[in-house]
């Protein structure tokens, strides 16, 4: 029988007549903890019925956050800073290279089920990979996104998008990361998410032979973004830039 976890989910669609889902894409690198006090009061804003559901774009300078779940052993080398998230999760890395999309919507709106919500995350950004000829797939005992690398031996996976989630009145906050040209090697100071099967590693859209652009990427999450979750519309960025 198959595994309705694997399986794609239905769209998670807001009610009608809801406004269309803020899309903000910030320049340069943002601070994490500037980006997560925005992040805590726009889900906080939305949860009011204050503000307008936000998708928010960014890259964060080096660094490694620690999810609800991670285990102190599972940070090798502090060689960055290490941020507590909150977040569900164990240790996940952020930097340049990495698109990071932080999600704040409210699933009163659309469904509140946390599980078909990460479905649905999972399957934006495999609709975001297909947009790139990598073909991404969900795993019924590790979250995230993963693509097979025969390349390396068989049964060989690498990781190519984390996602780590928090909801709070319903209202979702964190997201997803997927990894377009960052330096693969800091992840090595960490075991990623708790997996430490050798045969599970981490990758890249650049590491795989795609050398894509930022701005590629963005237009593709964005599409796949709105067959998923509906209408987006464009916003202006926040002041968290570093100098």
């Amino acid at each position: 029988m198959p595994n309705p976890r694997l399986a794609p989910p239905a769209p998670l669609f807001a009610a009608p007549g809801s406004p269309p889902v803020e899309w903000v894409v910030s320049p340069g690198l943002t601070a994490y903890d500037a980006a997560l006090a925005e992040m805590e009061a726009r889900a906080e804003s939305i949860a009011q019925g204050q503000s307008p559901e936000r998708v928010w774009l960014l890259q964060h300078p080096p660094l490694y956050t620690a999810g609800t779940s991670a285990k102190a052993g599972d940070l090798i080398d502090a060689r960055f800073p290490v941020h507590r998230a909150g977040r569900g999760g164990q240790f996940t890395y952020h930097g340049p290279g990495q698109r990071v999309a932080y999600v704040m919507l409210d699933l009163k709106r659309r469904r509140p089920d946390v599980r078909a919500y990460v479905a649905s995350l999972e399957e934006w950004i495999i609709r975001t990979l297909t947009a790139f000829n990598v073909r991404g797939e969900r795993r019924e005992d590790r979250v995230g996104v993963w693509v097979k690398r025969p390349d390396k031996g068989a049964g060989f996976e690498d990781k190519i998008a984390a996602i780590g989630v928090r909801l709070k009145r319903w209202v979702s906050f964190h997201g997803i990361a997927l990894n377009v040209e960052p330096n693969l090697s800091h992840f090595s100071a960490i075991v990623p998410c708790g997996v430490v099967d050798p045969r599970y590693g981490v990758t890249s859209l650049v590491d795989l032979g795609h050398p894509v652009t930022m701005v590629d990427v963005d237009i593709a999450l964005r599409q796949a973004f709105e067959e998923i979750f509906g209408a987006t519309q464009a916003g202006l960025p926040e002041a968290t830039d570093l100098p």
